[in-house]
């Protein structure tokens, strides 16, 4: 019963975090809007609808995530009960699919994403392009710092599994 007590923590824990996905994708929104109604200049403009894609990639990854992880909570339980082996195993799986896509996707995949957007705003000097490129550094920010304690949490949990599972 205390890895079942686990699992729902971590997954709590992740529901929490993925509310900072949608707080941070109503800032981007509520930012194009400001950028629509104020904006005087051409690189204020310019940001009109970077922030706001940034805005609605963000809405839909906190989301998603969100139901994900509410789903998961209520099926922890069932899945629990069936079976408590199979859950771990299954769960041990899941995690290590999951560290493994954070190395390959949030450190590897987005600090390159985010290299070449500075390269971008160096080397084009449009307000357009400045504007995409700094409204793409901001979002992927906002990503790496959610994910990088979400990594924190889930190889934690992984750990707390392994120690279950002997």
């Amino acid at each position: 019963m205390e890895i079942l007590k686990l699992a729902t923590e971590w997954a709590k824990s992740e529901i929490f975090s993925t509310r900072f996905f949608i707080f941070f994708a109503i800032l981007f929104l509520i930012a194009s809007i400001g950028f629509w109604q104020l904006g005087k200049t051409d690189i204020a403009r310019a940001y009109i609808i970077p922030t706001f894609v940034a805005g609605i990639l963000l809405l839909i990854i906190g989301s998603g995530l969100l139901y994900t992880n509410i789903q998961r909570v209520s099926q922890f339980e069932k899945d629990y009960t069936t079976n408590a082996t199979a859950f771990v195993e299954s769960e041990m799986v899941r995690t290590e699919k999951t560290l493994k896509e954070y190395q390959t996707i949030v450190f590897k995949a987005i600090p390159i994403i985010i290299i070449l957007a500075t390269l971008l705003i160096i080397f084009v000097n449009t307000p357009t392009w400045r504007a995409v490129s700094i409204t793409t550094i901001a979002m992927l920010i906002v990503i790496l710092l959610i994910d990088g304690t979400a990594h924190a949490r889930i190889e934690n949990y992984r750990q707390q599994l392994e120690l279950f599972s002997k």
